[in-house]
């Protein structure tokens, strides 16, 4: 049960970023597609559940410890196409440690009106010199912050369901009927595109076929309702998810300001985490020696400051739908892989 619970967390602080617990990508994905964007919701979930599954089961009985050798199990015949999908995996990684600069940099600039070069180059930073020291730290923090997210989110969306009766979620105008599907696979495919090489590394921690189908089952579930609490509380609130790039922060001061201080708190820590595990992994993944890898920090701590005045929300809403497209490769090999 132990290890069961630790496969859980580690899953569930992958999937729970920055950019899901702003509100952003529930409603990016979901909630602007209308009603139907809770059958998306539910479409998505039984897909990451059925990701995890098949993943975890692969390597249980195969000699699989890295990322590499999954592709090469998973596709034997292509290894010009193993490539293309590291460098999507490498691409998003860094793609979502500029996401996490843009995301602090909408924080400030919502709470505190502060220049997003300013906060941009504070929040890099800080980043630069946690990249040169240990992480270990980091991970510990990012241990306590994802169980209090979680209980945090399920916390106001029960206290939520008092408001149910003013649920205005209007539907976006001029999208096919069939969109809000499209956009669920996309959702999963990106969440896969990191979230496939951290189910390989839980390898050790794997033990049998029961434990596998609890773990996607608990999983599954638990991003599904997660995400319907969000999506609800969005619905109760679509004038500010249109004016802010953060809008749970605002949205859940209804309970009291206490609750804000908490999620703001909650946010921070979680952009934080977020930004040093996707810079740390691309750093690694790409800087072969020492001195590559100091020359790779300052590029990418430089270049973050001016990307992120592109915006929070723009990235979001053009990036990952895009590497959600790009993230279906692996999903195809994992669904025909015998």
């Amino acid at each position: 049960m132990k290890n069961t619970n630790k496969i859980v967390m580690v899953i569930m602080g992958t999937l729970i970023g920055a950019g899901f617990a702003s509100g952003r990508e529930i409603y990016i994905f979901f909630a602007q597609y209308g009603f139907k964007g809770l059958i998306g919701i539910i479409i998505s979930g039984i897909l990451t559940s059925f990701i995890i599954y098949r993943i975890l089961i692969i390597i249980k009985d195969k000699p699989i410890y890295k990322y590499d050798e999954l592709l090469k199990q998973t596709n034997k015949k292509y290894d010009k196409l193993n490539n293309v999908i590291k460098w999507i995996v490498n691409s998003f990684l860094l793609i979502s440690f500029f996401i996490m600069v843009a995301a602090f940099s909408a924080y400030i600039k919502q709470n505190y009106n502060v220049s997003t070069y300013i906060s941009s180059a504070i929040f890099v930073l800080i980043s630069y010199i946690v990249f040169e020291k240990s992480l270990q730290g980091m991970m510990k923090i990012n241990s306590i912050i994802v169980p209090i997210l979680l209980i945090f989110i399920l916390l106001i969306g029960i206290k939520n369901f008092q408001y149910i009766n003013q649920l205005e979620i209007i539907e976006k105008e001029n999208v096919s009927n069939y969109m809000f599907v499209f956009s669920s696979i996309l959702y999963t495919s990106y969440n896969s595109i990191i979230l496939i090489p951290v189910l390989v590394s839980m390898k050790t921690f794997v033990i049998d076929k029961k434990q596998i189908k609890n773990v996607s089952l608990i999983c599954g579930i638990t991003i599904i309702l997660l995400s319907v609490f969000i999506y609800l509380l969005l619905g109760e609130n679509i004038q500010k998810v249109k004016e802010l790039e953060i809008p749970l922060i605002e949205i859940v001061k209804k309970f009291g300001e206490s609750y804000r201080y908490i999620y703001s708190f909650i946010i921070i820590a979680s952009i934080f985490t977020s930004a040093i595990s996707a810079g740390y992994s691309f750093l690694k993944n790409v800087s072969p020696t020492e001195k590559s890898y100091k020359i790779n920090l300052v590029i990418i701590c430089i270049a973050s400051i001016f990307v992120s005045k592109i915006g929070f929300t723009n990235l979001i809403s053009n990036l990952y739908p895009a590497f959600g497209i790009l993230g279906i490769l692996q999903i195809l090999l994992i669904c025909f892989y015998i």
